[in-house]
C-alpha cells in the first residue's frame, strides 16, 4: 500500500511539475514561435537584405490549425512507429 502511494505521489508530480516550471514562458510570445521563426528572425539580424528562396505553399489560417496539423502528423507517426515495433516483436516471439 505504501508502495503505491509513493508511486501515486511522484506520477503527480511529473504530470504538474512543468505547469510550474513554464509559468515564467507564459508571460512572453516569442517562447511559444518555432524554430522556423526564429532563425528567420536571426537571419534578418545578420542580413537584413535576406530574401526567402520560395515562399510556403500552404500558410495555415491561424496557429491552432497549425498546432492541430502538428499534433496530427506526431500521432500518425507515432501510431506508424507502434505498429512496426509491435509486428516486429510479435515476429520475434
Amino acid at each position: 500500500m505504501r508502495k503505491e502511494l509513493l508511486l501515486l505521489f511522484l506520477a503527480i508530480i511529473l504530470i504538474f511539475s512543468p505547469l510550474f516550471f513554464s509559468l515564467n514562458l507564459l508571460k512572453t510570445e516569442e517562447h511559444f514561435s518555432g524554430a522556423d521563426v526564429i532563425a528567420e528572425r536571426k537571419i534578418q539580424e545578420i542580413n537584413k537584405d535576406y530574401k526567402p528562396w520560395f515562399e510556403p505553399i500552404f500558410e495555415p489560417p491561424s496557429g491552432e490549425v497549425e498546432s492541430l496539423f502538428f499534433s496530427l502528423q506526431s500521432g500518425i507517426g507515432g501510431i506508424i512507429i507502434g505498429y512496426i515495433v509491435g509486428r516486429y516483436r510479435k515476429k520475434s516471439s
